[in-house]
């Protein structure tokens, strides 16, 4: 009988993903068959599977941390934001339409709670243990009646809910308080114990406020789990951008353009994690004074980014940083943006049937309803970027966009502007520091050879992070939560 355990939140960015790839690798560990689930995810940060459907990228680290390739049946859901409080809406990794929020939650959820109970009857029919993960929180009372990823995928399971506040941001105990008391009985009853996420200090200081909430909760505190420092894991969403600055102390200084629209931030977190690289999101054009390398990112609407770009002076500031000499690169949506051209004939992003690119690249895009993704394996045949040659084989990536343009190159390059569709590419150990040698030889600097391996390094980090939460948890206590009754 497959075994479940829900991580639920007093609030949004309260750690539940984090934690849900913790248990996911310590189960892995322990030998089971365990996979990730998350009804719903709300986020620009997504990944295409290998037979090219869309899912959370946070249900992507989830799956590595239990060593599972990632499958569409591990985030059934997706709503991508768009703007004018309205979202893509993607079933089973294809997109099914643009719903504003009051479309979705009062017109369609229960509708899409369908895919959610196939996607749990596949999974539970092929793995002994799946840890599920909740969002936001299960008390926003205005939207329980059409929730589908809080307590009705509880109850649908009879799964016990752990629920986990931060407490560096201060008022855990009310939140844990406040949120069982706004749940109603049934709900409460799920609740099987209490975690206090993020926790900075003398753990014994902290036991007073435990001995509070068990009494005032009647509800177990299953354990005090330590703020962790560099933890190295794909965030769920972009809250945390400003935590992402690298060490000041670089050859290299990257400055993302962080667009109203961000997409896939985690393009960026394998640069940022090279000792000579120096890594920001930018939100002004004084920013980029101080850049070496300028990304524009991928972006959920194209053409409202550009013009956001041309309206905050970020444009023109790319512009002439670019004829200076600067390296820019664009990712998906900012490889577009800087081609000559944007043609929208069925105003798929804006009112503009037609836009003007920032004229870098030598190609023009059209938006079409079809969105095109897939994953991809690619070679960097000659690449000239910044005087030097790259030349680097076999790398792996994804596509995710509804432009498509006039070229047929993953990877195109014209002096110091490259671009690509592909996400993922600086993933790619012996490309990246291709790319970072290309510049430190253009600033005047010694190139360096590669020392990192970032898939090697994501596992290390799994397993680190399984060694601080088995650490902090009552794992006994937790295996008799999850046995069923």
């Amino acid at each position: 009988m497959t075994q479940y355990v829900m991580i639920q939140g007093t609030s949004s960015h309260v750690g539940k993903s984090i934690l849900t790839a913790a248990l996911c690798r310590i189960f892995f560990r322990d030998g089971r068959r365990v996979a990730p689930f998350k009804a719903q995810n709300m986020a620009l940060n997504s990944f295409v599977t290998a037979d090219g459907l869309e899912m959370g990228r946070a249900q992507v680290a989830q799956a590595e941390a239990a060593n599972i390739a990632p499958r569409v049946e591990m985030n059934p859901v997706l709503l991508k934001p768009t703007g004018n409080q309205s979202s893509q809406v993607i079933i089973n990794g294809r997109a099914v339409g643009v719903m504003s929020a009051s479309e979705y939650h009062r017109g369609y959820s229960l509708t899409a709670f369908e895919a959610v109970k196939s996607a749990l009857k596949k999974l539970s029919a092929q793995f002994d243990t799946v840890v599920i993960e909740g969002a936001g929180s299960p008390a926003e009372v205005n939207l329980k009646a059409n929730d589908i990823v809080n307590m009705r995928v509880a109850k649908y399971l009879n799964a016990p809910v752990l629920l986990v506040a931060d407490i560096d941001r201060g008022g855990a105990l009310a939140s844990l308080v406040g949120t069982l008391e706004l749940l109603d009985d049934d709900e409460r009853n799920l609740v099987r114990g209490l975690i206090i996420n993020k926790f900075r200090g003398d753990v014994n200081l902290l036991m007073p406020a435990v001995d509070f909430l068990e009494r005032k909760t009647s509800k177990p505190v299953l354990g005090i789990v330590p703020w962790i420092e560099r933890l190295g894991i794909d965030d769920e969403d972009s809250v945390s951008l400003d935590d992402k600055i690298s060490a000041p102390d670089a050859d290299i200084t990257i400055a993302v353009i962080r667009l109203g629209k961000l997409s896939n931030f985690t393009d960026f977190d394998s640069l940022a994690g090279e000792g000579d690289v120096k890594l920001f999101y930018a939100t002004s054009a004084a920013e980029l004074d101080a850049a070496d390398v300028i990304i524009v990112p991928g972006s959920k609407n194209t053409s409202e980014d550009l013009l956001a770009l041309r309206e905050s002076g970020l444009a023109e500031k790319i512009l002439q940083r670019a004829s200076n000499g600067t390296p820019v690169v664009g990712i998906c949506g900012g490889f577009q943006m800087l081609g000559t051209k944007i043609f929208d004939p069925l105003h798929a992003e804006s009112d503009c049937a037609e836009l003007d690119g920032l004229n870098l690249l030598p190609i023009e895009t059209t938006f079409a309803a079809e969105k095109f993704t897939r994953q991809i394996t690619l070679a960097a045949v000659d690449i000239d970027f910044m005087g030097s040659r790259i030349v680097s084989e076999n790398l792996d990536g994804y596509e995710i966009h509804s432009g498509h343009s006039n070229i047929s190159d993953a990877v195109i390059a014209r002096g110091n502007v490259l671009g690509t569709y592909v996400h993922g590419i600086f993933d790619n150990d012996d490309f990246r520091r291709k790319f970072l040698n290309a510049v430190r030889r253009a600033k005047g600097l010694v190139p360096i050879a590669s020392t990192r391996n970032v898939r090697a390094d994501k596992q290390r980090n799994y397993d680190r992070l399984a060694r601080v939460v088995s650490d902090s948890l009552n794992m006994k206590l937790l295996a008799e939560i999850m046995t069923p009754r």
